[in-house]
């Protein structure tokens, strides 16, 4: 008998301590004491929660925020590193799978940073890790692009996850190999980008995206947003008070659960600080497979063949040894 997890689930929605990765962890502990004890078995963070995000990219120019982006590697952590390790130890003393964005730091290319995914196993097992494929717009100026290593599907035990970061919520491949994968479970980071065009509402287009991700795999969609402090708000608005207006515009964070219809399970918050929690019942996703099973009956992949290349990309490949020469047959030796 095919048995599917229920559980209930937490989106985290607030700010970091800007730019201070060991105050935002201890935050981040705090936050999963508190969502664990309200029974939850997955926390979801916003993106690049620890320690904050580049918002000089939309503000200043390229110049101006040179001395920002230093500010943001010497704030970025390794992985693995402490701050993962602490983070780590809270998801298993409280019995719960944690997916929380961190800016990650290359370990050897200075000045390399990535926009990550961290997916902590309820037994304090990092899973896994997903590099943001491609940064958004301004954002080109901080991160790197990551690689098809790290677009995998995680069993943990609110059923089968998977992660992708703000507008790569808007890849339609990026999702598809998800859901190829298996994923049941997606968790969609974005931070509160108030900065976006007048004509955008961020709040809005963060909805549709989940919804369109819900609706189109028959899974449940855990959003988790950023909130913009007054710390962050002072901090990019020394010396140029007209960023405040922009800093504070409304509509710019969502956060919330959308389920395999299309529909929201349970209240979201909008701009606000806190919790959403819901109840997730992965049985949900079975009946609307029998409609549009995308992955499986209601698709013709004798027309469409997509392919995924998940090998890790590196900057180099080393040979520290000399290939020996073809055997007097003209047979190559063996591989070692």
């Amino acid at each position: 008998m095919l048995e599917l997890p229920k559980s209930k689930v937490a989106a985290v929605q607030t700010a970091p301590v800007f730019l201070d990765p060991a105050a935002t962890v201890d935050k981040a502990c705090a936050l999963i004491a508190e969502a664990a004890g309200n029974g939850a078995k997955l926390v979801a963070f916003p993106e690049v929660f620890v320690a904050g995000y580049p918002y000089w990219n939309w503000l200043m120019t390229p110049v101006e925020g040179s001395e920002w982006f230093e500010r943001l590697c010497r704030a970025a952590i390794t992985v693995p590193g402490p701050e993962v390790e602490q983070l780590c130890a809270a998801a298993r003393a409280h019995d719960c799978t944690v997916v929380i964005g961190v800016n990650e730091r290359d370990p050897r290319a200075l000045g390399t940073l990535y926009n990550t995914n961290l997916v902590i196993g309820a037994d304090g097992t990092l899973l896994g890790r997903h590099r943001k494929l491609v940064p958004t717009w301004a954002e080109k100026l901080t991160w790197a692009g990551g690689d098809g290593a790290s677009l995998r599907v995680y069993d943990t035990p609110v059923g089968p996850l998977g992660t992708l970061a703000c507008g790569e919520n808007t890849n339609t491949l990026a999702r598809f190999a998800l859901l190829s994968a298996g994923e049941l479970v997606h968790v969609a980071n974005y931070i509160s980008l108030p900065v976006a065009p007048a004509s955008y509402n961020m709040a809005d287009a963060i909805r549709i995206r989940a919804t369109a991700h819900s609706f189109e795999g028959k899974l449940f969609t855990i959003v988790a947003c950023s909130t913009v402090s007054e710390e962050i708000i002072a901090a990019m608005s020394a010396g140029r008070p007209e960023n405040r207006a922009l800093l504070e515009r409304r509509q710019s964070a969502f956060s919330g659960v959308i389920g395999p219809d299309g529909n929201l399970v349970g209240d979201p918050l909008i701009d606000d600080e806190g919790i959403v929690y819901a109840e997730i019942d992965l049985a949900r996703c079975i009946q609307p497979k029998q409609m549009h099973d995308i992955i499986g009956a209601y698709n013709r992949f004798d027309i469409f063949d997509l392919r995924i290349d998940r090998r890790p990309r590196t900057s180099a490949s080393w040979r520290d040894h000399e290939v020996p020469p073809a055997d007097d047959d003209g047979a190559e030796p063996p591989t070692a």
